[in-house]
């Protein structure tokens, strides 16, 4: 969602993890496991737990269990060579995430300037798109976000609704008879591309080329990072002329909006300007397409789930739907780390000293998971009330999109539920595969399918001859 990652907040696409985050093989292939003990669990004799393979990316929550209880603030070396503390109990993470001693800052890193390469988003330095709300403090952060507040308002969001129901429909328009779909590439994707593109004011002959670009950052064969840099510097220099343009002749939308606070007497350079709309686009999608993606897979093998909320739609009901898009967010949620912090000053977490230098990752997928914080846990309820997960992060840094993020994935969600009432996994879907990232957690594919026959067409649909 776009401001998921505008706020400064816990999202980027997993194409801007360091290195090759999940022990991806330079060719795209999965690495082999390290040997010693079964991936993504503990090891035998109770040692630490593997990471970042591609068996843990598939159910990294029993290793995060092992963790919460036996090292729940825990130094590793990342698959890039990063060495990170891992944050992974709610408590600790809750304070980590509001902690003002963390900065965004990768200035603060006390790496090597190799080291500092192999975090944030792959390419920004270069094109000059460093200066978002992902890589700043207070008091830039303070006023680039109050900016960004003024052109992103509740009510700009509540008015974007019935475009976004649009665009839902008319993804599934487009497979609704073929009785099969991947509702990743055919549905989760394209949506938030679309979405963010006409909320920032993108014109429709320009927007098939983000979402080209977008699916570079997001696709991890043949060494991500160059093929991220490469989409980084494509989007910058299209910015910078699309900025231009709205300078001259404004319109109703994000960059616009953008302009105008700017031109009323606030500071924002033309590098924050497309920095800021970098940043909207690059990481404003990808946490939807993982909210609807992840979303969808958690209750089609939750089919008790499925069909309650299906019932709660059938009888005009809302209050399921609201609590359930939180549910799934806390479940298993499109964000697994927060975005880098690095520690200004010596900082003591979880009863663990963090030196000044050093990068903290909060690991929003294990906080929200954490037994002494969410009765039942690892269940997936829908109805669950007490519920205040850290999926849009907290503090200062609570994302700022959230609003939107939500508005897509009720929509999407509801009217894929109501639209295609027997919606099933596909066999295929046994293999699905996660893809490779450190920040982002979200399915490469869904396969599923439906009788063509029992689908309901939509209200606004044209009645056939």
């Amino acid at each position: 969602m776009p401001a998921a990652a505008a706020s400064g907040g816990p999202t980027a696409a997993a194409s801007a993890s360091p290195g090759n985050p999940r022990g991806e093989a330079p060719g795209g292939t999965p690495a082999g496991p390290p040997t010693g003990c079964p991936v993504g669990h503990p090891a035998p004799g109770g040692g630490v737990p593997t990471l970042f393979t591609w068996e843990f990316a598939t159910d990294p929550y029993p290793a995060y269990a092992w963790l919460r209880e036996h090292s729940p603030v825990h130094r590793t070396a990342l698959p890039s060579g990063v060495e990170a503390w891992l944050v992974t109990r709610y408590d600790d993470a809750r304070q980590a995430l509001a902690d003002a001693r963390l900065s965004k800052n990768p200035m603060h890193h006390a790496g090597s300037a190799q080291a500092k390469g192999r975090t944030g988003i792959p390419g920004e330095r270069k094109a000059e798109l460093m200066t978002h709300l992902l890589n700043i403090d207070p008091p830039d952060h303070t006023r680039l976000r109050r900016l960004v507040s003024k052109a992103f308002t509740p009510r700009r969001v509540a008015e974007f609704a019935p475009r976004v129901q649009e665009l839902t429909d008319r993804l599934i328009d487009s497979f609704a008879e073929d009785g099969k779909a991947d509702l990743i590439h055919d549905f989760a994707f394209p949506l938030p591309i679309y979405a963010i593109c006409d909320l920032l004011g993108v014109p429709p002959e320009d927007q098939d080329d983000f979402r080209d670009w977008a699916g570079m950052m997001i696709r991890h064969g043949g060494g991500p990072r160059g093929g991220v840099a490469r989409s980084v510097k494509k989007m910058r220099g299209y910015l910078a002329e699309l900025i231009h343009r709205k300078r001259e002749n404004p319109g109703d939308d994000l960059i616009s909006g953008l302009i105008r606070a700017s031109d009323h007497g606030e500071h924002l350079t033309e590098n924050e300007a497309a920095a800021m709309a970098f940043i909207l686009l690059f990481a404003g999608f990808e946490t939807t397409v993982n909210l609807i993606g992840n979303g969808t897979y958690a209750l089609l093998r939750n089919p008790d789930q499925r069909v309650r909320l299906q019932r709660s739609l059938a009888d005009g009901e809302s209050g399921l739907l609201d609590t359930g898009i939180e549910e799934l967010l806390r479940y298993d949620g499109p964000v697994e780390m927060a975005t880098w912090r690095y520690a200004t000053e010596p900082v003591t977490l979880g009863g663990q000293a963090v030196a000044a230098g050093d990068p903290v990752l909060v690991v929003l997928a294990a906080a929200d998971r954490d037994p002494e914080r969410f009765r039942d846990a690892d269940t997936l309820d829908l109805a669950r009330s007490d519920n205040q997960h850290l999926g849009y992060g907290h503090g200062i840094h609570y994302c700022l999109g959230a609003p939107l993020a939500r508005l897509e994935g009720r929509t999407a969600l509801a009217t894929l539920l109501r639209r295609l009432p027997d919606l099933r996994l596909s066999p295929e879907a046994a293999d699905v595969r996660w893809r490779g990232g450190l920040i982002m957690r979200g399915l490469r594919t869904l396969p599923v399918e439906f009788d063509p026959g029992h689908r309901i067409v939509r209200s606004d649909a044209p009645s056939r001859p």
